[in-house]
């Protein structure tokens, strides 16, 4: 009687266990939670952190200072497929989330972290490699700025905060 009963607790154990584990992939496969915005760490399970000097991923943009109200595209590129990012411009005099992001490609959407449209994230799990951006800098001066990544490769694999060199803003004293 005894190994009759093990055998269903084992299923129902499993189902649960499965279950859970279906519902947090869905829950990110449409991008990144809130939760993330500050620290910007993925929120799954055991998931691995890497160190982000020891990544495949780049960002960057093509300008090295911008002016209050420009629009500064940004790349992210890749040398291996990765399903989940979260995107962000912040200040590097304090940290803070800048600006919004008027550009976005296709897999992508916008999330409000503290402002509209100051952070992006995906949309859809469907695999990435190399994406462009569009930032539009706040019209009044904020000081010189960085862009963040994260990305997620797999569900357990990621890195954080993968850092652009720093765009200055132009015009200052």
């Amino acid at each position: 009687m005894e190994d009759g009963g093990r055998a269903p607790t084992a299923v129902v154990g499993w189902a649960c266990t499965t279950l859970c584990l279906v519902s947090y992939a869905a829950a990110f496969s449409q991008g990144a939670s809130l939760s993330a915005c500050s620290d910007m760490m993925p929120r799954h399970l055991r998931v691995q952190l890497h160190s982000s000097n020891n990544n495949y991923v780049t960002v960057h943009t093509n300008m090295s200072f911008f002016f209050p109200g420009d629009k500064v595209p940004v790349t992210v590129r890749s040398t291996r497929d990765y399903m989940g990012f979260m995107l962000q411009a912040r200040k590097v005099s304090n940290n803070e989330i800048a600006g919004t992001f008027i550009f976005l490609p296709p897999g992508s959407k916008l999330l409000t972290c503290f402002e509209d449209g100051d952070t992006v994230t995906h949309s859809d799990k469907s695999l990435k490699r190399n994406l462009s951006f569009v930032w539009k800098a706040p019209d009044q001066p904020i000081g010189d700025i960085k862009f963040f990544i994260s990305i997620v490769q797999s569900y357990f694999v990621y890195w954080a905060k993968i850092e652009s060199a720093v765009v200055a803003q132009g015009g200052q004293n």
